[in-house]
């Protein structure tokens, strides 16, 4: 196991998964390490002047180009939703813990809260991590066992050099099922919901195929279509592709591009095409989406995604999947159009599919007085139903 490890918030490009944001942090030897919510925001604040409770994402495509990044304050925001009680239980049930997960051999950063309940393990997307889910962890954790994980590659968890695997990619949807499920089953220690945000929904699904043993149920919310996937490109333009891709990632033109969207114009512009509401893209929110990204190591993981646009799509995981599935949808995301995601409303698994007004790509952080909700009867109508019978139902 490394004596540092790096971790990064990734960045899809032109929906070619590219990775962008970075940390860096240390890797401890036990399994699991919980490390105080204080302390992880005085390190932070010291090194890099950004709140280890902070998360919002965002995604910029112009001409075929996106970029990931996130940000939300922890402590100004308050959910409408949340009536908390004054009551002691239920104050110490909402406070967000943070520990480390070795998983093979890797620092995996995850959060959780809650006592009791069914557990629910939620999902980020490209460019984000566990913070993105911060205005949802404390919501349901009133009435659930929340989780949630950093994926490899994100936030603050390991975020090894995909160069050291060699020709065979390793930051893939297989890479990141393998993970959640084997989360579920050394920390979880349980069946679990998956909750899952964009390409997060990808790993959701992946997962959900692998060991379907593990998942009760799932929330994708705007999963990606995965519309730059080489199967959805024209045969004539596939070679093309691949010879960007390469040139991406194998000359410098890859990291001249990364430092044209590191920047605080750039991040700004980002931001403010990615939720509808953009009186929440604030200075505070750019700087707090930049400065990850100035890390060393960010670009080697950037320039690794250019070629992945390969691995399963929706529609292909989708009828494979045994546990009921809810799709929710905001209307207003100019990336991952709701004419499309409606197809998959299709398939014999989703049992609804549920728009979103005036929402753009990330419901849960945008419109979490929408979410939690959604996701608090989804999972009771579910909970004490075993998975095949819900869907035979």
């Amino acid at each position: 196991m490394a004596s540092t490890s790096t971790s990064s918030t990734v960045s899809p490009l032109s929906r070619l998964n590219f990775p962008l944001m970075s940390f860096k942090r240390g890797t401890n030897s036990q399994n699991h390490m919980t490390i105080p919510s204080t302390s992880i925001h005085f390190h932070l604040h010291n090194k890099l002047d950004i709140s280890h409770s902070s998360s919002r994402i965002s995604r910029f495509r112009p001409d075929g180009f996106s970029l990931y990044s996130l940000s939300v304050d922890h402590d100004q925001f308050e959910d409408p939703t949340n009536s908390l009680s004054s009551d002691n239980t239920t104050q110490e049930q909402l406070q967000v813990q943070s520990s480390m997960w070795n998983w093979e051999g890797y620092s995996i950063r995850y959060q959780y809260s809650g006592s009791s309940g069914p557990a629910l393990v939620l999902v980020h997307g490209f460019g984000a991590n566990s913070d993105h889910w911060r205005k949802n962890i404390p919501v349901l954790a009133t009435s659930h066992r929340v989780y949630s994980i950093d994926l490899i590659g994100y936030g603050y968890s390991d975020k090894p050099n995909p160069r050291d695997f060699g020709d065979k990619p390793f930051y893939t949807f297989e890479t990141w099922g393998t993970q959640l499920n084997e989360f579920c089953n050394d920390v979880v220690k349980d069946q679990a919901f998956f909750i899952c945000n964009s390409i997060g929904g990808l790993v959701g699904l992946q997962a959900a195929v692998t060991e379907p043993q593990i998942c009760k149920g799932m929330i994708l919310l705007n999963i990606s279509l995965r519309m730059l996937h080489i199967k959805k490109q024209p045969l004539l333009v596939r070679p093309l592709i691949r010879s960007f891709q390469s040139l991406l990632r194998n000359t410098a033109l890859g990291k001249i591009f990364f430092k044209t969207v590191a920047t605080a114009e750039s991040v700004r512009s980002i931001l403010c095409q990615c939720y509808n509401d953009t009186s929440q893209v604030t200075e505070e929110l750019v700087q707090k989406i930049l400065q990850p990204g100035l890390e060393p190591g960010a670009v080697d993981v950037f320039l690794e995604f250019i070629c992945y646009s390969e691995g399963p799509l929706p529609e292909e995981l989708l009828p494979q999947v045994e546990c009921p599935i809810l799709i929710a949808w905001g209307d207003k995301d100019p990336w991952e159009p709701i004419e499309l995601g409606r197809a998959y409303e299709n398939f014999d698994s989703v049992e609804d599919f549920v728009v979103l007004p005036n929402v753009g790509h990330c419901p849960q952080d945008e419109a979490p007085h929408l979410v939690n909700p959604l996701v608090q009867s989804f999972v009771a109508r579910h909970a004490t139903t075993p998975a095949s019978e819900s869907k035979a139902s």
